[in-house]
């Protein structure tokens, strides 16, 4: 997995998809800072998924951004995405393996070295930490810290995602410290004092 540091954003989508999206997401994608989107539907049913991922994935082609898709590997084969991204009460990695092959697997490894060393161990493309801060998108169940990232980086080269309650005020620290990509949903989407596209340029 190449790193890009000036593509630093790893662009979680909206829990529902509505008509603006796709023009705002393109819009976003123009500013050339996303190197990931992750499709994140939780209460969508399998053949609207397919639909809506079909037509991101075609965005994010036409912008040289990885697609993948979150918990659902069999979705993600279906979409032929670049990959899929696995919590801790997902399929393990090895069985996603056997499914998408060599395509680009991520796991939440929360604040957990131990997880992490695991994941390193089963061979998992990027370790995604979090939350670093309250996020809007989920509950908060486990605190990351710099010191998390620090960790983390001693033990690995792999790329690694900070993820929680990112926006353009605390987004530095974690650059300075280690993170590779840090994974962003609602100061995009949620945010209630500017557009997604206002929102991404704060990030510079």
């Amino acid at each position: 997995m190449k790193i890009n540091k000036k593509k630093f954003i790893y662009l979680i989508s909206p829990l529902s998809i509505n008509k603006s999206f796709y023009r705002d997401l393109i819009q976003i994608f123009k500013e050339n800072k996303v190197s990931f989107f992750q499709l994140r539907l939780k209460n969508e049913v399998f053949k609207k998924k397919l639909i809506i991922g079909k037509k991101i994935k075609k965005i994010c082609k036409n912008f040289n951004v990885k697609f993948l898709v979150n918990d659902d590997v069999l979705l993600a084969r279906k979409l032929n995405a670049d990959g899929c991204h696995l919590g801790q009460k997902d399929m393990n990695i090895l069985d996603a393996r056997k499914i998408i092959g060599k395509k680009i697997v991520g796991v939440t490894c929360h604040n957990s070295i131990r997880l992490a060393k695991v994941a390193i161990r089963n061979k998992a493309d990027y370790l995604a930490f979090g939350a670093f801060y309250l996020s809007k998108t989920k509950k908060v169940k486990y605190i990351a810290s710099v010191r998390t990232l620090k960790e983390a980086r001693r033990i690995t080269n792999k790329p690694i995602v900070a993820i929680g309650g990112i926006n353009s005020n605390n987004y530095q620290k974690l650059l300075l410290n280690k993170a590779n990509f840090l994974a962003i949903s609602g100061y995009i989407w949620k945010n209630k004092k500017i557009k997604p596209i206002e929102a991404i340029k704060k990030f510079k």
